[in-house]
């Protein structure tokens, strides 16, 4: 009968060590896990004022932008660094050119910053387009966007081109009808 007693007193001390490593493990893993959330929470922060950074500058670039076109196109000497369209055009078309690249410019970059989805900039570009000089604007730059490839710009530029090809074959003058918008971002 001692020997029962002493080997079950044995298991009983292994079983409480092993209970007590298991116990153990669970509290180091529970520890790690808590430390795990924290780093992913910190890491969320960080991404969402990087998110916020981004559309900052984004909006930086695009005033930017309207400053130094706002500039040439009050002065036609200015204008004339701008011409880079295929055709040559006067110093008006030069100038509704540069006031086309503005809207559109506008209307970009008020999707980047996350204020209209892919399918809202579609409908106001499919809007934009009913205008026939900023229709000529965006034949005259083509050649600029063929060197975008692999870009989000590009892929818009190529939606915007379909886009046209299906108002100019539409037999509607319902345009706001034309075309499918993407419904996915």
């Amino acid at each position: 009968m001692g020997t029962k007693s002493v080997g079950l007193r044995r298991f009983q001390s292994v079983t409480a060590v092993g209970l007590g490593m298991v116990a153990g493990v669970f509290a180091a893993v529970a520890a790690q896990r808590n430390t795990l959330d924290a780093i992913n929470r910190r890491l969320e922060r960080l991404e969402e004022q990087a998110g916020h950074q981004q559309r900052a500058n984004l909006a930086m670039q695009q005033r930017q932008h309207w400053e130094l076109l706002s500039k040439a196109m009050d002065n036609p000497e200015l204008t004339e660094v701008l011409d880079i369209f295929a055709v040559p055009v006067t110093v008006q078309k030069r100038r509704q050119y540069l006031f086309a690249n503005a809207l559109y410019t506008n209307l970009l970059s008020y999707h980047r910053v996350g204020n209209l989805t892919k399918e809202e900039f579609y409908k106001h570009a499919r809007a934009m387009f009913q205008n026939p000089i900023v229709r000529e604007y965006w034949y005259a730059t083509r050649h600029l966007r063929a060197s975008l490839k692999g870009t989000e710009e590009a892929e818009i530029g190529q939606m915007i081109d379909e886009l046209l090809l299906q108002l100019d074959e539409a037999d509607t003058d319902e345009w706001w009808v034309v075309g499918e918008p993407p419904t996915h971002e």
